[in-house]
């Protein structure tokens, strides 16, 4: 419940910044969407059939602010916030045990662009990609693990932009650095592993709204790693792979406030699993648009 509460006040601090752009082209340009799902059910101790009791609760933010600061220079953000979970009723206690997580994410971008309105713009981006917590270990909830950080310049291009409803790309040359906690149950000490590698990045940004209650926004991250910190670590050189990260969401709008959202991230790194990763989430809440 605590995390939930966190969450909401992220919403409403966030929102509070969220306003229109004037006609003056150095306004602050802002949206925000923030959606929140439930599925709960409850059954009678003399309930025939098996079936427990279940909470099932996702929410979900995205915020973007751009801002022309001058005639040269453009600066972009955008922030993805996700935390859900599961709680599920003991079938023979009737008990209810500890929820256990269902979806988890923090990502924010920062582009400093210089507007040449040229072929390519050069650019500056640092990204920050985390979770809540990491729950890999029974008895210990590791905060803000792991963290990656990046850091990239190049040269980027907007094919498109309308409003919200945008298509970007950038390539460049980026550094990145992971910070991972490790707990040791035995003698309950918790300690930091470190990282880096460096190589050729490629980022694209699809954002488009189709009518009036269907929108639809991607994001495909290619990192090629040309050096690594660790190399002497990994025999098998899983590290020269290509990392590929695509983020997707289609968010249908019911009502006003009621939403249908399906979200689904297809991740690739040979040095977690030598197989594609695969996430999806298919929401109905309510949400709301700032």
């Amino acid at each position: 419940m605590k995390k939930l509460i966190l969450v909401f006040f992220l919403i409403i601090a966030v929102s509070s910044f969220a306003q229109e752009a004037e006609e003056n082209p150095y306004a602050w340009k802002t949206s925000v969407e923030a959606s929140l799902s439930m599925t709960q059910a409850a059954y009678s101790d003399n309930w025939t059939g098996g079936e427990v009791g279940s909470i099932v609760w996702a929410s979900n933010l995205h915020g973007i602010a751009q801002k022309q600061l001058s005639d040269l220079w453009k600066w972009e953000n955008d922030l993805k916030l996700a935390f859900g979970q599961t709680h599920n009723q003991n079938k023979e206690t009737k008990q209810w045990s500890e929820p256990d997580k269902s979806t988890d994410k923090i990502r924010f971008d920062s582009i400093l662009k210089l507007t040449l309105n040229s072929l390519v713009d050069p650019y500056a981006a640092f990204v920050l990609e985390s979770q809540w917590y990491d729950a890999s270990f029974a008895d210990k909830n590791l905060y803000f693990s792991p963290l990656e950080l990046t850091e990239s310049a190049g040269a980027s291009r907007t094919w498109y932009e309308k409003g919200t409803e945008r298509f970007a790309t950038r390539l460049g040359f980026g550094l990145r650095q992971y910070f991972v906690k490790v707990y040791d149950p035995g003698t309950e000490e918790t300690t930091t592993e470190t990282a880096n590698d460096g190589g050729i990045e490629f980022v694209a940004d699809y954002m488009e709204k189709v009518n009036e209650s269907l929108s639809y926004t991607s994001k495909l991250t290619l990192f090629q790693a040309l050096f690594y910190s660790e190399s002497d670590a990994d025999t098998e050189d899983l590290w020269k792979s290509l990392d590929m990260a695509w983020e997707n969401i289609l968010t249908a709008r019911v009502t006003k406030i009621v939403q249908v959202s399906l979200a689904w991230e297809l991740v690739y790194d040979e040095q977690q699993s030598n197989a594609g990763q695969f996430k999806e989430t298919l929401a109905l809440g309510v949400g709301w648009v700032f």
